[in-house]
């Protein structure tokens, strides 16, 4: 990002409210706060001829958060680049993170592990040398374990050193194995870690799991089976599982729905009374994640203590993600209420929800059809004729024992125990069917196929009703102009701008309320 600024002494008056806008404006220079005979406070990124109450430095959008995040995973903004699962969080999308100078995470949720290292080679090749970051989604997979060890194989094989774990509501062997892989003593005594997780969570008490060290009946077990050392095993009982933790309040896909505001601070005091009982050399950091797509929630969240931010539904959005260009322009539609909670792919049966995009879509509506007859049903058989028909001819449009065999072709290739699981159980083969719809749904609005758009799953919060709204009227309102980085780049300088009103108010400077307001700016621009 360019780090040009206005170098001409202002000519306005520093107690009006033009010349403490203009102050705000050139956020990058020092800010000199004033006061008159009256007792009238003003500012001035002029040096003036009087000595003055107080001065602030420059705000730089690459000095928000904590430097340590920039220092250790080898970003220029503490902001990562949130991870959308079946690659809509595409290797084209990680890449132009990486060149914007954020962390992007691979959305390898929902994908075979062929794909993701098909994915994880590329991202390898094009970023080999570059010292720029990337990382890879590894999301619980409580219905398919084999997926998530098979995962953790191909990252540790790779030497992919940075994971993003999500939906986990408990540690698993396959998220300790990766933590804890690589771990060494340093010539000082304190542990080194190879491998990075970031512990996307939103409960206190999964935080608290992620921030303590790992379980010994994991490590005993995992050493028993020959995949950790037991150096590296005893090194983990001296460190955290995770020492990135992403606060997830409202989000798009698994969401406890909570504010950050709340949800933040419970975080952090857990984090406090675990750094102090483990004394830990090295700080946990705290990232914050949901409801994210403007300058002023950027600028909150650090204003917060976060170390970082992710943004997720907003970069759903862009030019690389890969969604259809139908799903884009459903969400440059959508509205900050236009969002519903609905069944969950991956974990149907447990009845767990996703938040979705409403406006456009029947999705949500036809998903919690489909789970309100599996808890009244105890197989296909069973099912009304009245349930069937709406299931059969609205949301499949095929019989449900064609459907069957489809799914079950699905799950020879993919986990052949899912299979054979279904053959003992009915009510297993009833949510395998019911899951090929909500599978189906994502990734039709991946594909962009016309005759299913009322079906298009597509996940997404409230920030991209937040960001279609600030960014109505202004160049980024189309979605052609939506870039990773344009979104980056344009959130991080009006979250600096705004750090600079608040510092300026807090300092007792009468600041003009549209000085708290940020209008997206072309590249050049920045």
């Amino acid at each position: 990002m360019p780090q040009t600024s206005p170098s001409s002494p202002s000519p306005l008056y520093p107690f009006d409210p033009a010349g403490i806008a203009d102050a705000v404006a050139r956020f990058r220079e020092p800010a000199y706060v004033l006061e008159d005979a009256r007792g009238a406070r003003g500012a001035t990124c002029t040096a003036p001829p009087v000595a003055a109450l107080g001065t602030l430095p420059g705000v730089f959008p690459e000095w928000l958060g904590d430097p340590s995040f920039l220092d250790l995973h080898g970003a220029r903004f503490a902001y990562v680049a949130g991870e959308m699962a079946n690659g809509i969080a595409s290797v084209e999308y990680v890449l132009a993170a990486a060149r914007a100078g954020v962390l992007g995470f691979f959305g390898a949720a929902g994908l075979a592990p062929p794909r993701v290292e098909a994915a994880v080679t590329r991202l390898r090749a094009e970023l080999e040398g570059t010292g720029l970051p990337y990382g890879i989604n590894l999301i619980h997979s409580p219905n398919e374990p084999a997926i998530e060890d098979a995962v953790v194989d191909l990252l540790l094989r790779a030497g992919v050193r940075r994971v993003s774990a999500s939906a986990y509501v408990a540690l698993t062997p396959a998220v300790v194995r990766y933590a804890a892989s690589g771990l060494v003593a340093g010539a000082d005594g304190r542990v080194l870690r190879r491998n990075h997780v970031f512990a996307k969570l939103s409960h206190p008490d999964v935080a608290r799991r992620f921030m303590s060290p790992a379980p010994a009946e994991i490590l005993d077990a995992l050493v028993a089976g020959r995949l950790l050392t037991a150096d590296e095993a005893r090194l983990a009982q001296q460190v955290p599982v995770a020492e990135d933790i992403t606060i997830e309040s409202d989000s798009g896909g698994h969401t406890d729905n909570r504010p950050l505001g709340s949800l933040f601070p419970a975080v952090a005091a857990a984090r406090d009374a675990i750094q102090r009982a483990h004394r830990y050399p090295r700080p946990i950091r705290l990232g914050a994640a949901g409801g994210l797509g403007t300058p002023e929630a950027v600028a909150a969240a650090f204003a917060l203590g976060a170390a970082y931010v992710l943004v997720g539904s907003v970069n759903q959005a862009s030019v690389e993600a890969a969604l259809s260009p139908a799903g884009k322009k459903m969400l440059a539609q959508a509205g900050l209420g236009d969002v519903i909670m609905a069944p969950a792919a991956d974990m149907f049966e447990q009845g767990v929800r996703v938040q979705v995009l409403k406006r456009g879509t029947m999705f949500a509506a036809r998903a919690a059809r489909l789970y309100d007859v599996y808890r009244r049903c105890p197989d296909l058989e069973s099912i009304p004729d009245a349930d069937r028909a709406v299931l059969e001819k609205e949301i499949f449009r095929a019989p449900l024992d064609a459907v069957w065999e489809e799914t079950r072709a699905f799950w020879s290739r993919r986990d052949p125990g899912e299979n054979e699981r279904a053959e003992r159980e009915p009510r297993h083969r009833m949510a395998l069917v019911f899951r090929s719809y909500l599978g189906r749904a994502s990734r039709w609005a991946i594909d962009g196929d016309p005759s299913r758009q009322l079906d298009f799953q597509i996940w997404c919060g409230p920030a991209m009703g937040a960001f279609n709204a600030w960014t109505a009227g202004s160049f980024l309102e189309g979605p052609a102009e939506r870039t990773v980085a344009q979104i980056a780049w344009n959130l991080l300088e009006g979250a600096a701008q705004l750090t600079r009103a608040q510092q300026l108010r807090s300092m007792g400077v009468p600041v003009p309320a549209a000085s708290f307001a940020f209008r997206p700016r072309p590249l050049r621009l920045l």
